[in-house]
């Protein structure tokens, strides 16, 4: 048997309203008038006089349009008792109530609803008529459960104004009605928890004017959350508009913008209708006509700053309480205007798409289980994308399982129209260059860090930072938390049919080659045409790369004239031997990155004038030109080496180079730095080089990262001093480091110093003067005290002290470190922790696990309000301060003991 509260969710009504009330009392004012806004406002109402059909039992009728009934109002007046009929109508309301949790809403009409509740006074005179009627038990519990219930007494709202009241509880069921009666569109998946989402953004219970975006990709469903939005809460308004598809509308010039504003203004004034003379001027009547209206406004599918300034410049043209929605793909333009609130629309999830296919193809929510396969296969190509299972979902409807499989097998090389021309209308708006940052990203760049993205677009010669920017803006690429570049599967695909829908059966012409089959092809028969300028490729086995290696080699790239950029990656797992001869490299390349590089240098006849970027990691290469010929790269700023063969490098001849990494380069034994050289440089990676000579103090002036770490180097040298510019300090693990350079504590931009398992003991005393620093690891070094200086770190966010085995105590004015977050004294030797630490307003986490010789923590600990993690576990602490019962952020504590009493 089906529970009731099933039965109410699968119930249908008949009528939103169930009116009952006394017609010598009502009928002809307040119920009148009542029934008349409630049919305005589109709420289907029962009303006796107006639903029971002539010749049918009025008893009967009235008990099935009870049942049929979502909502009841009861209009309970001084004579509604002397009717029996009223009577059997609210016991039959009460029982529904109960049963199937339809909602009863009292009216106390020219009545006390203690009267009703007790019936006392004229109420009580009305039922004494029925003292002698067996039915009387019931009426009176059913009148008293009735007036329980949340209602309205007139004589006490809105100061007894009948208009005002029945305005009141038409808000009142309109809202509930939205909320408990709407029917989505059975064809949409996921979509309450979506509108929740929106609702919750727009605080609708506050009195203030709001808007909202909601930004996502084209087909990502913007529009149909934005509608089912509207559809769910705008009976709650005064006065409400859909302007749908307003970046078309507002094309044809300015006429465009003026027909919108019109419409606006017709939709949520509907007994009126404007002509406004020019878009200024529907600015003014905007502003004028819906001040004193609380309206819902939702602007579909906005790509332009004007029409939003059109439409609704500003929060103060709209009454208290209105709400204003605005979908668009483009973040920008709903920053620019001012929008605080800005909602990413999500795709669906796997399971949601297999319903929404199911339920277009199939008529049901899973597919038939002979499609199975064939249906995840076609959620996996949609990749959450609404528009595209709808269109395919439909299309397959009715097809059997071969036809299933073609369509599938085609969607692998020929996309899906209707899908890529709504993605490409953000495409199409793009600045000439951003165009080509997108089509780099898209055929090329998918995936890569957002730093390595910027230097190969940079190289280029693309404004790349802001490029990426104004892309993630308009929902074309994402940048995952740890700066990955994304973008969704269909988008990707818009962007490479991009390239190659002009010539699809010609290669050799298109801008950009990413294929592998179509890249040797054009290599090894010739077919290099000068459009052709990036090429992007990826080596998966050892057989793989000797056999394309050679025929790179021996035809070369060197005939792509105007190829600037080349990407080869290697994921062989053995070291490639050097293989070719006479090959070159085109003289226009920028970019260029092989890793596993398989020759011991570059190539004697590579004019590298343009190159920008060289990246040849885990590479034999030896040394940079054959025969160790010495030639000036003069536009060279990033050099990757890391995990090379390299053995010698003269950065004499990088006059511009801003990015140099040599990690883990053993076999370096000469590394010249003439004096004046590597002015631009701002990182240099050493680590893991074991060369412990190095350390530019006469040149890199400008350098913001050094990374030493993994280094047999004894000693800084105080010519340190000079890096007058230094953020980024990486000495970790150089476990013959002892010592720091006084000199080190000039250095006023330094902002993070990692000395992690350095041997070092004492820090200069002076560190209190490195007024930026943010960041500082001493964990597992041998530091037997902090100097007292420390504590004037302001800007100190995290100290990290772990295992400092030989650590005794904590600075006694460690409550200075005001922007201290983050405290780890695990495994240290702390017998106290100072009680000024309880000064610390900013502390986040404080490890003090495994301090054996700590017995105590400070009395006033409850003081750190901000303190989400407490770790003292393993120490000797055996009572707790009473006032961390005060920490109630706290939510990770570690403690350990015997007695549980200490909780308390």
């Amino acid at each position: 048997m089906t529970s009731s509260s099933t039965s109410s969710a699968q119930k249908s009504y008949k009528y939103d309203v169930f009116l009952s009330f006394r017609g010598e009392d009502t009928r002809k004012n307040f119920v009148d008038h009542l029934y008349a806004a409630l049919e305005l406002q589109g709420i289907h109402t029962f009303k006796d006089d107006e639903r029971i059909e002539k010749g049918k039992k009025i008893n009967d009728e009235l008990l099935k349009s009870i049942e049929e009934s979502k909502f009841y109002i009861v209009v309970f007046s001084k004579n509604y008792a002397a009717s029996a009929w009223c009577l059997d109508e609210i016991v039959k309301i009460m029982e529904c109530q109960k049963a199937i949790e339809q909602i009863v809403y009292p009216v106390f009409y020219d009545v006390d609803p203690c009267e009703v509740r007790k019936q006392l006074g004229p109420v009580g005179e009305a039922f004494s008529r029925h003292n002698k009627n067996v039915e009387v038990g019931k009426w009176r519990k059913a009148m008293k459960e009735a007036s329980n219930l949340a209602g309205w007494d007139l004589r006490n709202t809105a100061d007894g104004h009948e208009a005002k009241v029945i305005n009141k509880i038409i808000k009142k069921i309109s809202f509930e009605l939205s909320f408990n009666n709407l029917e989505v569109d059975r064809k949409l998946i996921g979509m309450e928890s979506r509108i929740k989402d929106i609702v919750s953004l727009m605080k609708m219970g506050i009195e203030d004017v709001r808007m909202i975006g909601i930004k996502g990709i084209g087909g990502g469903g913007k529009t149909t959350l934005a509608r089912a939005v509207f559809d769910k809460i705008c009976v709650s308004f005064e006065g409400k508009s859909f302007v749908e598809n307003v970046r078309e509308e507002s094309k044809p010039s300015m006429s465009g913008l003026r027909s919108l504003q019109e419409q606006v203004l017709f939709n949520v004034l509907s007994s009126r209708s404007f002509t406004v003379g020019s878009v200024h001027d529907g600015k003014s009547v905007i502003r004028k006509m819906l001040c004193s209206k609380k309206v819902l406004l939702i602007l579909d599918d906005v790509d332009h700053l004007d029409q939003l300034e059109a439409l609704v410049g500003g929060l103060n043209w709209f009454k208290p309480g209105s709400r204003i929605i605005i979908t668009t793909r483009d973040e920008q333009v709903l920053v620019a205007h001012g929008v605080k609130w800005i909602h990413d629309v999500d795709l669906l999830s796997q399971n949601e798409a297999m319903c929404l296919l199911s339920r277009y193809a199939f008529g049901r929510d899973i597919p038939v289980q002979t499609y199975k396969e064939l249906s995840l296969k076609v959620v996996h190509y949609a990749a959450g994308l609404p528009l595209t299972i709808r269109v395919l979902g439909s299309f397959l409807c009715g097809q059997n399982e071969l036809e299933w499989e073609d369509v599938i097998k085609r969607l692998k090389t020929i996309p899906l129209k209707e899908t890529l021309e709504k993605l490409e209308l953000s495409y199409t708006r793009l600045e000439d260059d951003y165009k080509e940052i997108f089509l780099d990203v898209a055929c090329l760049l998918k995936g890569w860090k957002k730093e390595d993205a910027i230097r190969a677009l940079e190289s280029r010669g693309f404004h790349a930072r802001n490029g990426l920017r104004v892309l993630e803006q308009k929902s074309l690429i994402t940048i995952s938390p740890d700066l990955e570049l994304g973008m969704h599967d269909h988008i990707q695909e818009m962007g490479r049919n991009i390239v190659r829908r002009s010539n699809l059966d010609e290669p050799m012409r298109h801008s950009r080659l990413w294929i592998r089959g179509e890249i040797e092809d054009v290599l090894v028969n010739d077919l290099v045409n000068e459009e052709t300028k990036a090429i992007a490729i990826q080596i998966i086995s050892m057989h793989d790369e000797k056999n394309l290696c050679s025929k790179i080699l021996t035809k070369g790239f060197g005939n792509m004239k105007k190829l600037r950029f080349l990407y080869v990656d290697s994921d062989t797992g053995d070291w490639p031997t050097s293989i070719g001869v006479g090959y070159n490299f085109p003289n226009a390349l920028r970019f260029l990155s092989w890793r596993r590089y398989p020759h011991c240098s570059l190539p004697k006849t590579f004019q590298a004038n343009n190159l920008v970027a060289l990246h040849i990691s885990s590479s034999i290469i030896k040394q940079l030109w054959e025969d160790g010929e010495k030639k000036v790269l003069k536009s060279l700023r990033f050099l990757d080496f890391g995990y090379s063969h390299l053995r010698t490098l003269d950065c004499g001849l990088l006059p511009n180079l801003e990015k140099l990494n040599l990690t883990n380069c053993c076999h370096l034994v000469e590394l010249h730095v003439p004096i004046g050289s590597l002015r631009k440089l701002v990182y240099l990676d050493l680590s893991e080089c074991m060369f412990p000579d190095i350390l530019p103090g006469h040149s890199g002036h400008n350098l913001l990262k050094l990374n030493f770490s993994s280094n047999d180097i004894k000693e800084i040298p105080s010519s340190i001093g000079n890096l007058e510019k230094l953020v980024s300090l990486d000495l970790n693990w150089c476990k013959n480091l002892k010592s720091l350079p006084q000199s080190i504590c000039s250095l006023q931009h330094l902002k993070d110093i990692d000395l992690e398992s350095c041997a070092i003991e004492d820090l200069p005393e002076d560190i209190g003067h490195l007024e930026s620093l943010e960041w500082l690891n001493l964990r597992l070094t041998p530091v037997k005290h902090l100097p007292d200086s420390i504590c004037m770190l302001k800007r100190l966010k995290t100290l990290l002290l772990a295992r400092c085995y030989v650590l005794e105590k904590l600075p006694e004015d460690i409550g200075l470190l005001e922007s201290l977050e983050e405290l780890s004294a695990a495994y240290c030797k702390i017998r106290d922790v100072p009680s000024s630490i309880c000064k610390l307003k900013h502390l986040k986490e404080f490890d003090l696990r495994c301090c054996d010789q700590l017995e105590k923590l400070p009395e006033k600990l409850g003081d750190l309000k901000c303190l989400l993690v407490l770790d003292v576990q393993g120490t000797s602490i055996s009572h707790l301060p009473h006032s961390i019962s005060l920490l109630k952020g706290l939510k990770v504590f570690g403690f350990k003991a015997e007695d549980s009493s200490i909780y308390t």
